[in-house]
């Protein structure tokens, strides 16, 4: 694999766009063996090719502005000049054929094919003519690519022939699907995620997304979806890739996401966390304590889908004061029962010999029982009052882990705005 980066449009490519390119790379653990290799330094081979196919007759100089369609300098004669663009001459007749692994044999008629631009009128080279001297000078066997680049491939081939280069030497083409949303609209800044840097920001593992990339236009004949990149690897044929849209399914990158963080030993989990545990969370940096999330650990691996979902299941230890969902306040906290469930559990866990999830949840099933109430409702009052939200973890453990004090002055805050019984 030759990692070239076609930074040629200088307004497109950046230092900062090119290192997001490395980065995701490096994350991904895909690999290169060759460069990176930038066309930007080989501009004057871009050039020297450019006059090269002057000189034979296979490219002629036009003075018309840019984009102009009824170009009238085919034949005009006009010499080097500065400010004057280069265009390919294309053939008259006959047809240029793509070797497509994805699409078959695509033919395009060369009348169809307009004399295009391989060096504009500011001297800089145009994509065409860089992309064929690269794959021509590299040796380039396989080009992998999405399909809306194919209309650009036979003027690649067609510099290439007037380089010297026969069909025999041409590379094999794979020109992949595009990337659609449930829209069937093409994944685009404008309304999607599409960088990996930012799934990897909101907590995407490495090796859950380069599996789920896989995917994208190929499934493997036995059907196993998650399996590590070995696997995918010894499964793949581009024989097999689908020439229709690949449709991005972000419910089903976050299955597999959950699957891989569920499969993670603990330690390693905890790891994988610490960025959104310790940076733009709702609670005083100095308030984190790892030791207190390495005991809960277990309960939210087994809840996330993503990483950055962590800190919202742990923000009741860290924060002053829970961060309450209202609208579970309201509705738990306005049950007939609610106010004599908390004065319950107040006088109950305060005197509890043994503060452990066990014994807290033998505690709370008695005082259930004494108002004729399942665990599941005699718990809820209490959860929203020390924890802010009717769903999370388990109740018990992260009493536990929060301690005695802190959840006893939460449950007497939340008595006291419930009112009176």
């Amino acid at each position: 694999m030759l990692l070239r980066i076609e930074d040629t449009d200088a307004a497109r490519s950046t230092e900062a766009s090119i290192d997001a390119i490395v980065r995701g790379l490096r994350w991904l653990g895909i690999d290169w063996d060759e460069g990176p290799v930038r066309q930007t330094d080989r501009v004057e081979r871009y050039l020297e090719v450019a006059a090269q196919l002057y000189a034979d007759g296979h490219a002629y100089y036009c003075d018309c502005p840019p984009g102009a369609k009824d170009c009238g300098c085919r034949d005009a004669g006009l010499a080097p000049a500065p400010g004057l663009a280069l265009r390919f001459r294309t053939p008259g007749g006959g047809e240029t054929v793509v070797r497509d692994v994805v699409r078959g044999d695509v033919r395009f008629a060369h009348e169809t094919i307009e004399d295009f631009v391989i060096v504009r009128s500011d001297g800089s080279p145009s994509f065409y003519l860089p992309n064929a001297v690269d794959d021509f000078d590299q040796g380039i066997t396989h080009v992998l690519r999405g399909e809306d680049l194919l209309p650009s491939t036979p003027r690649a081939l067609l510099v290439r022939r007037a380089m010297g280069g026969s069909e025999a030497d041409d590379p094999l083409y794979a020109h992949l699907p595009l990337i659609v949303d449930e829209r069937r609209r093409k994944l685009s800044k404008r309304y999607h995620a599409v960088d990996v840097e930012e799934f990897r920001a909101l907590g995407y593992l490495a090796e859950a997304m380069r599996n789920y990339l896989a995917l994208l236009g190929w499934s493997p004949g036995d059907d196993v979806e998650i399996a590590p990149i070995e696997h995918m690897v010894a499964q793949f044929a581009l024989e097999d890739v689908q020439p229709s849209p690949a449709f991005f399914d972000i419910q089903k990158l976050d299955h597999v996401n959950a699957t891989y963080i569920r499969s993670l030993p603990v330690a390693d989990f905890v790891r994988e966390s610490l960025p959104w545990l310790e940076t733009d969370t709702p609670w005083p940096p100095e308030r984190f304590d790892l030791h207190q999330f390495e005991r809960l650990a277990p309960f939210v691996q087994e809840r996330v889908r993503k990483l950055s979902e962590a800190p919202a299941l742990v923000d009741f230890l860290y924060c002053d004061e829970p961060i309450v969902d209202t609208a579970a306040w309201d509705k738990v906290m306005s049950a007939p029962e609610a106010a004599a469930v908390v004065d319950d559990a107040l006088a109950e866990y305060e005197s509890c010999p043994s503060w452990t999830a066990p014994a807290l949840h033998e505690v709370t099933a008695a005082i259930g029982a004494r108002h004729g109430l399942k665990l599941g409702k005699a718990q809820a009052p209490i959860r929203v009052a020390v924890m802010g939200r009717s769903v999370g973890l388990p109740l018990f453990e992260s009493l536990e882990v929060l301690g005695r004090g802190e959840a006893l002055a939460r449950l007497r805050r939340a008595r006291g705005q419930m009112g009176a019984a």
